[in-house]
């Protein structure tokens, strides 16, 4: 039997007496910061982060972190901000003490990234801090080192350095040797620092960041714009597959980049969200981002995006958490529903005429890059030699040929004077939308290959197509376009399913019954611990009514709309296109090719089926040469 703790130590036993109380008595001022450090210094980073947002909150133009073994032994950041008078500089260090907010007016709107007052008095609770600062118009700067939080006046001393603000914290938790040993190793201590600084970074564009680590130089950005700042923290391969996203609605604006579904990754590493400035980790805008991917993302793969949500800052609370990484919105469901659909836009353009987007880039080279306004050529001279129509000869038509193919009857364009019919043909009823400079970005076909790629000549080289998948892009979206145009068909219950409800559930039910119709459900109220089902979505017909009448009031009471319902109904309309659509192995002449090539190209999110996989890739001039080492 294990031996009891002996008296005085952590453990008590079981069955004893609780301990008699004590009075109540205020705690000492550096035991209740040490205890608010606990929530604001987690670790190394949560100091770098707090004092980067100081720095940019004093108007700085150019800041730099010097860090040693991770920041446990010292954090050292330097800005050239406004600075602070050496009179303030005490109080500065005090709890509760800030510039930036004076009554509650102020609390509801505040612009700042900081505005507790607690950082800096927090720091200095757990670790040796030296504050040097000047502001412009002192002659020199000064210096305070916190012994402790009650420092005065009497602690500040004159100093050497240009204007602006350092602030050195040296030996982290040296008075608190319990938390430190819940610190992990050094570099991993360093890559949350690093991560902090480069949220931060993302988020300033306009300012330059310098980053070193034991006296190593890690990275530097000088000043620039976000095109060019997340090409560099995010790396080329999102660069070259990135969605400029630009929408403003209401007041609200949402603008940066979303990256293609193929430059997504395995993991949730490359998503940064911006809410006036400040990286957020809020559920409702990630689950908005996500449900605005399902579309195009593979599997449990993870997109990549720079997003940056501007509002009205009394439309949201940022006060929600001293870390101030979780925000709350006056108007969650609007807010959602604008990310969601600003999303969506942006990932429509994947298509064959967006120009700029690539479907899978092959290589760093610039011949590898997708479909660009400046490599826009002429057809004309692109393609030479008019074939016979409805031949698969392997041949390229002329420009003229083909023009004079998609004006021609529907009767005509197969080859055989047979219309085609069915789902799993390309009707091209009217001559196809060209890209703008009256070009066909994905050229003409070539030849189809094995029976399950189609190839094609355009102008940047040659662009394979996997036929299955593309077409299967096109019938899903036809799908979810016919079933938009018209209202919900609905499917009643014969026998209505009633189940019991909490009473959440039931004023999910009374305050969205509209929405709930809108959706395809007629949920009605019979008690106040019980509901019945009367009606769902024709599509979803077959589903359990009860499971997922109780998913779709989940959804709509969190989100203002039903995700389960719209990956549902998705999912059944992803099948029936996948089983629609041109299979493996069939033989297409070289016009049903082309009109599958210009369905493609008419086509939203067409860059992708609606399992993700990329529809077509192209093959430039130069990875072409390079195949075969010409000009080598």
């Amino acid at each position: 039997m294990a031996s009891m703790a002996p008296a005085g130590q952590y453990n008590r036993p079981m069955n004893a007496p609780p301990a008699p109380p004590r009075e109540i008595q205020a705690l000492p001022d550096q035991l209740i910061s040490q205890i608010a450090a606990g929530e604001v210094v987690e670790r190394p980073a949560a100091v770098v982060k707090e004092l980067l947002e100081n720095a940019l909150d004093a108007g700085a133009t150019s800041v730099a972190i010097r860090l040693e073994q991770g920041g446990v032994k010292r954090i050292a950041i330097t800005d050239n901000g406004c600075g602070i008078a050496s009179t303030q500089m005490p109080l500065a260090l005090a709890r509760h003490a800030t510039s930036k907010i004076a009554s509650l007016t102020e609390l509801e709107n505040v612009a700042t990234l900081g505005f507790r007052g607690e950082a800096l008095a927090s720091i200095a609770s757990v670790a040796q801090l030296t504050l040097t600062s000047r502001t412009s118009d002192a002659a020199h700067a000064w210096e305070l080192a916190a012994t402790s939080p009650d420092s005065t006046s009497a602690g500040v001393m004159p100093s050497s350095g240009a204007p602006g603000s350092t602030v050195d914290v040296q030996d982290l938790y040296f008075n608190t040797p319990a938390r430190r040993k819940f610190l992990k190793s050094e570099q991993t201590e360093f890559g949350h620092c690093a991560e902090v600084v480069r949220r931060i970074a993302l988020s300033r564009p306009d300012v330059t960041f310098s980053l070193t680590h034991n006296g190593r130089t890690i990275d530097h950005w000088n000043a620039t714009d976000l095109a060019r700042r997340s090409a560099q923290i995010l790396g080329d391969e999102f660069a070259a597959a990135r969605l400029h996203l630009d929408e403003a609605a209401g007041g609200v604006r949402l603008h940066g980049f979303a990256g293609l579904p193929t430059a997504s990754k395995a993991r949730a590493d490359a998503q940064y969200f911006y809410v006036n400035g400040r990286f957020v980790r809020d559920k409702l805008l990630t689950h908005a981002v996500r449900a605005a991917y399902q579309d195009v993302l593979h599997g449990e793969r993870f997109p990549a995006y720079v997003l940056a949500l501007e509002i009205a800052p009394s439309q949201v609370d940022v006060n929600v958490h001293p870390s101030k990484i979780e925000v709350r919105f006056r108007d969650s469901r609007s807010i959602h529903q604008f990310v969601f659909h600003a999303v969506s836009r942006a990932l429509a353009q994947t298509s064959a005429t967006a120009f700029g987007t690539a479907p899978a880039p092959l290589a760093a080279s610039s011949s590898a890059l997708p479909w660009r306004r400046e490599q826009q050529g002429t057809f004309a001279s692109a393609f030479a030699g008019p074939a016979a129509f409805g031949q698969p000869t392997g041949v390229a038509q002329s420009l003229a040929s083909y023009g004079a193919l998609f004006a021609a009857p529907a009767a005509e364009r197969n080859g055989t004077g047979q219309q085609w019919t069915g789902a799993a043909d390309f009707p091209a009823t009217a001559p196809p939308a060209r890209a703008s400079g009256g070009e066909f970005p994905l050229g003409f076909a070539l030849a189809q290959l094995h029976g399950v790629f189609i190839l094609a000549q355009n102008a940047q080289g040659l662009a394979i197509v996997d036929m299955h998948a593309a077409h299967e892009r096109i019938l899903y979206e036809q799908l979810k376009n016919a079933l938009e145009a018209d209202a919900m068909p609905v499917q009643a219950m014969l026998i209505p399913v009633t189940f019991h409800a909490d009473g959440i559930e039931v004023g999910t039910v009374e305050e969205h019954h509209a929405t709930l119709q809108t959706l395809g459900f007629d949920i009605a109220v019979l008690s106040p611990t019980t509901l019945a089902v009367r009606a769902v979505p024709a599509l979803l017909k077959n589903a359990d009514a009860q499971t997922l009448a109780r998913d779709v009031l989940r959804d709509v009471r969190e989100y203002g709309g039903s995700h389960v319902l719209l990956e549902r109904r998705n999912e059944l309309l992803g099948t029936l296109a996948c089983h629609t659509a041109v299979r493996a192995n069939r033989l297409l002449s070289i016009p049903e090719m082309n009109a599958l090539l210009r369905q493609m190209e008419q086509t939203e999110r067409a860059d992708q089926c609606n399992h993700g996989r990329p529809t077509w890739i192209q093959l430039g001039h130069g990875d072409l040469d390079k195949l075969f080492l010409r000009g080598q």
